[in-house]
This record gives C-alpha cells, structure tokens and sequence, in this order.
C-alpha cells in the first residue's frame, strides 16, 4: 500500500517515522557491512597519498574550488598523511539494501573489474609493456581480427578467474581476442570519413554535446582576466572554402553551421596535462555545416595551447591556434586525420568524465540518498523513483574503488591522467538541473527550437538527429507516465506544498546532496504538481535513457581505438622535421605514434566491454522486477500503458533505421541507431534502457 504522510493510518505513523531515522543514522561513526544508513559525504576518498604522495588528490565537494555532488559516507578512517582524506579500502560501504541482492553481478560486474584493477592489467603491461605501439591500422584490428599473443605464465594467472576467462576468451592457444565492434562490422574504413565523424557527434555515444553556431567567431566563456583573450582565430575565408556558395552570416542565419566545442573545458587544463610525460593534447573547436543530404560535414578544426606569460612566465594569457582544413591526400591529409583525433580525444574524455560519470552516476546518487532518508517505502513518490536507483550506489562505490580513483583505470587509459576527476568538478560547476530534461537540454544547445504546435513542445533544427528523435519520444513516454500516476496521489499544489516527507526530501537533495549548488536560482522550489511532474521525469529520465544514450555504445563504436582514442602522446610535428616526413611516408605509423599504446588500448577495451554489456537479469524501462509493487489497480494499469507506450515507440524506431534517406541512421558504418530501444537481451547487445544506473 501507500500512503501520504497525512493519510497514514495511526497504527503505521510511528513506524513510518521510526523507519526513516533509521535509515538517517546519526552521522557518526564508521558504518558497517550490516548498516542500513544513508547519509553524505564528499569525495575525499580517491586519493591514496599514505602509499604514495603522488597519489593524492584534491576533495571534491565542500568548496568553490571544486565543488561536487555527494556520495555516501563510508565513515573510514582518514590518511596519515592527509587528515581531512578517506582511506581508500579494498571495500567500500553501501547501505545493505543496495547491495547486488540478485543474480547479477555482484560477482561479474565487482570481481570482474577489480581483478582487471589490480591483477590483470599489471600483469598485461608486464607482458605489453606500457610504451608498446600499434605498428599499423591492421596491428590494431588484431584485437579483434587475429588475437594478441600472450605469454604463458600471464594464462595461467588468467585462467583460475571464470569471469576474467570469459572476457577475454583465451582460446587455449594463448590469444587475447575480443569481438568485434560494430563500427567496423561492414567496413574497416568508414570511422576515417568525413561523414561518420560528423555523424558520431548526433549518433554515436556522445551525442548531446555538440550545438548550433550563433555567433562568429566562436566566443570563450573563460574569465579574460585569467586567461586572456581566448576567442577562436577561426576566419571566415577559411570556413567560406568548403561552405558550398554560402557565406558564414547566411549559414548561421540559415541554422547550418554547428560547433563540437571543448575549448574551455580543456584550456585551462593543458598546462597540466601537457605537463605529463604521456600527454600532449590541444583544445578543440569543431565547425560542421548541415548539408541539404541532412549530414554534417567538418569545415575546420581549430587547435589551441596556452599562451603562457605573466611574470613567472607560467599564466594563461591567450592561445595559440592552429586552424586545420580538410585534406585527402599527403602530409596535409594525415594532418587533418590527426586534427579529427585530436578532436575525438577531447571527446572521448569529456564523454567519459563528464556526459557518462559526472551527469548520470555521481548527479543521481544525492538523489538515491535523499529519497531512502525522507520518503518513506509508503511514500507513492517512493515507489515510482525506487527502480531508478537500483544498483546505482553499488556500481557508484566500485567507480571509487577501482574506476576513477588515483591511479584506477580511468587514469590509466585516459588523456587527463590524475587530473581526470578533477576536470569534471570544473564541469559540475556549469551543471543545471531543469536543463537535463531532454527538450531544455536541445533548446540550450541550440539543437531545437521552441514550437507549441510540435508533438513535444519543440522543433528539432536537424530532423535526422537520432539522439534526439528517439529521445523526445522516450522522454514523452516518461514524463506522460508520471503525470498519469503523479495524478492519482495530489490533486492539488497545495497537497504538494502540504507534505512534508516530500518537501524535506526535495529540501535535502538540494541543499545537502548538491550543497555546492544549492544557491542557484534555478532549482524547483516544489511548490506545484508541474514541478514535482517535471523533477522526478528528470530524475527518471537521467537514470534510464539518457544513463543508457552515453553508456551503452561505448564499445560498439570505442571498441575500435583508431575511432574513438582515449590519448593523444605528441602535437603536429613542425615541418621540415623528421616526425614531419613521417607524415607523408608512412601516414598509418604518424597517426598511430600519437594517439592509444596499445596497453592503454587494452585497458580502454577491456573496461568499455563489461560497462556496455547487459546482465542476465536486467530490468528494463517500462518494467518492474516484482510484478506486484504496488497494490494500486490505477497504478498499475498506468504503469500498462506506459509499457504499450515503450513498445510502441521501439518499433517506430526500428521503421526509422530503415528508412534510406535517415542517412544519419547508419551512416558509412552502416550501424543502425539501436541505442534508445527500450528492450534487450543479455550481453553486448548495443541497445536496451534499464530503468537504472546499474552498470
């Protein structure tokens, strides 16, 4: 049953509050595996400065500097050589109620990738060698293609783990082999064209970055009096060559020119990570033009390093620029293969860091907190978002213990290296939540315009966007679905005001889960039916299909490191240097010198694998894994038609990816866009939207 804090009945008012201070806890003390307490924390527990100081890192959460969601307090003790830092322990307390309860993956998903952690990929770079190089396109599909060769010993300390031996299917003969990706399933050379890099960016597992280009030359939204004068050097001569007769002001009046813009989430980085000795990347501004075909075509790619001066000759004071053309052919054609990696690697990390860990894990688990410490399991608000949290603090924990932790496996294989995390703290300060709702998300962006008479209160400015085609009509379904059953508990806004686990809950999710941003203007006040409609079909919406969007093709198009590099190790060779003469002699070998190695290729590939699979016992959006959740015919029959609803929608987008002229649906890869169907079977499956964060 449920019931609203003022309809309880008297026999359960005692009970229903007993069990929510409970579940607060008191604050104190360190929490135990049997624990059932919910309660916040800063993430000061990645580093690990007691076994290495190079290993500590800054706390994020609790300060301007790097502000940051909550997670769950754990209570450990703290370092000794940091007093205000968690000890990072081989375990990391969950409330007992969110631990893997069922046939999933407690051991695949935590044994799985800690053992990849902490023995299997030491012993991989023992055996690869960490400056290991691919020699050449063909070397790099052998992942896939031929295998890897792998020493005897390393198998025998393979083969004693079932779930590493199932990742990695060893064939007896010491091969390393894993399946190939679907983005070279019909054609080994598609990811190098124009068109599928311009299409990965509406389609592919990063597609809600990119936005439409209003004003030229693009402008920096980094403080001048920090960084100096960062607008783009990009002219509009230079665009005008490949604009096919238009100008750059009837292109923008015409809303075709689009920007793929990670110039100031990178800028102020780059002295850092060009510091490192593995690292040398640019900034990069992307401009792409919206043919008549409906496809993006890449006209320039801009790339920046710091200008440096000030006194100690180390301040940002403006960049340095280099605009790159499009070219086919000699050093200028492997210089422009090079510009779109350069690009991709600003992607990849931001996708990673930001679009994947930052916007769907670490935002939702302030939520997760907040709704088992103030609403109650009779709560009808409860029961709708509770299958939106399942796993989520489980798989959260894990992230910490062995993923984005110091020295984890993000640091491994991605670009930033230890300033990783930190880069996505920098990002949360640019995090707004009414803007995660899908139609705010597109309208910022410039990607749809506001339109009463469209089915979704908007209009899309490119019609073959798949992302965002798929995603309106999944987003619809969600918030129509909430609406219906919102309806059936408040039939006013005074009910809404009146309740006061509600109001609490919604009080400390923003106040205590998102502290560090608490003050902005923009955050519901939860006075009115429409505010609690639209917060929890975001709630909803960032759980299931926009977790599924950024999550669930990671190794379908990441899994062929040549698409998607995670590292870029060198910057354009000057000309009239050997580096440079390498570009026209031996262009695969130029490229391959400056993006992955291939022990990071191999950390990247393992990891993406198990994160894009399905388990066997997955509940899916539109689905609940106990068929009698509630008591509520009414509930239940909205929840029907929700599900009719879903299935509706996935064989409408099933019809799409076989229309010929939706040429972004598949693309010169010919990967149809899969990802926003609502169903799946287990494994790699490349589509599916479980009802949670659970991977």
């Amino acid at each position: 049953m449920v019931y609203l804090p003022s309809a309880t009945p008297a026999a359960l008012v005692k009970y229903r509050n007993e069990e929510l201070e409970n579940l607060r806890g008191d604050g104190t003390g360190k929490r135990k595996e049997a624990d059932r307490i919910y309660d916040y924390d800063v993430y000061n527990d990645l580093g690990n400065p007691d076994k290495d100081t190079t290993l500590a890192r800054p706390i994020l959460g609790g300060s301007a500097q790097y502000p940051y969601p909550r997670r769950c307090r754990t209570g450990r003790r703290n370092t000794k050589k940091d007093p205000n830092s968690e000890v990072l322990s081989s375990s990391t307390y969950v409330p007992r109620d969110e631990i893997f309860g069922h046939l999933k993956s407690s051991d695949f998903l935590t044994f799985g990738i800690k053992s990849l952690s902490q023995t299997v990929l030491p012993l991989f770079q023992s055996a690869l060698g960490f400056n290991a190089e691919f020699h050449s396109f063909d070397d790099a599909r052998a992942f896939f293609e031929g295998g890897i060769y792998l020493p005897t010993n390393l198998i025998s300390q393979i083969s004693p783990l079932p779930v590493l031996k199932e990742l990695f299917r060893t064939d007896g003969e010491q091969v390393l082999k894993f399946p190939p990706p679907r983005v070279i399933q019909v054609s080994k050379s598609a990811w190098m064209t124009d068109e599928e890099f311009g299409r990965e960016m509406i389609a592919g597992v990063n597609p809600n970055v990119i936005k439409r280009l209003d004003v030229f030359p693009p402008q920096s939204s980094l403080d001048p009096s920090e960084f100096g004068d960062q607008t783009s050097t990009i002219t509009k001569e230079s665009l005008e060559t490949n604009l096919e007769g238009l100008t750059v002001d009837q292109a923008i009046e015409g809303n075709k020119l689009f920007i793929l813009d990670y110039h100031d989430a990178f800028m102020p980085f780059l002295t850092k990570i060009n510091g490192l000795e593995v690292s040398k990347a640019y900034a990069t501004r992307t401009i792409l033009l919206l043919k008549n075909d409906g496809t993006l075509k890449p006209l320039v790619i801009e790339l920046s390093l710091p200008r440096l001066g000030g006194p100690a000759g180390n301040k940002i004071i403006g960049a340095h620029s280099r605009v790159v053309l499009p070219a086919k052919e000699g050093a200028e054609g492997t210089i422009w293969l090079l510009a779109k990696a350069y690009a991709i690697v600003n992607d990849s990390c931001y996708h990673q860091l930001m679009s994947h860990w930052l916007n769907t894990h670490a935002v939702m688990e302030p939520f997760v907190i907040a709704t088992n410490r103030n609403l109650s399991v009779l709560h009808p608000i409860h029961k709708l978002l509770e299958p939106h949290y399942r796993d989520t603090m489980n798989i959260n924990g894990l992230a910490r213990q062995s993923l984005i932790n110091a020295g984890g496996i993000i640091e491994k294989s991605f670009l930033p290296r230890k300033f990783s995390v930190e880069m996505s703290s920098a990002a949360y300060k640019n995090w707004v939540f009414p803007d995660q709702a899908l139609p705010a998300d597109l309208i910022k962006r410039g990607l749809a315009v506001e339109d009463p008479s469209s089915p979704y209160g908007v209009r899309l400015v490119i019609d073959d966007y798949p992302y965002a085609v798929d995603g309106l009509e999944i987003w619809d379904a969600i918030k129509t679905w909430v609406q219906d059953y919102v309806s059936l508990y408040y039939a006013s806004d005074d009910e809404v005001r009146k309740d006061y686990e509600l109001q609490a809950w919604w009080k400390e999710a923003v106040e205590r889960g998102h502290e560090d941003l608490k003050d902005k203007p923009w955050w519901p006040k939860m006075q009115t039916l429409d505010e609690l409609v639209q917060s929890s079909s975001i709630i909803v919406w960032t759980a299931s299909a926009l977790h599924a969007a950024v999550n669930f093709g990671q190794y379908p198009y990441g899994g062929l490191i040549l698409n998607r590099p995670t590292v870029s190790r060198r910057f354009i060779p000057e000309i009239e240097s050997k580096d440079y003469q390498e570009l026209v002699t031996n262009p695969q070998k130029a490229f391959l010198r400056t993006i992955t190695r291939k022990f990071e290729a191999l950390v990247d590939l393992t990891v993406i694998e198990i994160l894009s699979r399905h388990a066997s016992d997955e509940v899916y959006l539109g689905q609940r894994d106990n068929p009698n959740w509630t008591s509520d015919s009414r509930a239940i029959q909205a929840f029907k038609k929700f599900g009719n609803k879903l299935a509706e929608i996935e064989a409408r987008i099933e019809q799409r990816n076989k229309e010929p002229s939706l040429r972004n649906r598949r693309g010169p890869a010919q990967m149809e866009y899969t990802v926003l169907l609502p169903s799946s079977e287990e494994g790699l499956t490349f589509r599916g939207i479980p009802n949670s964060i659970s991977i």
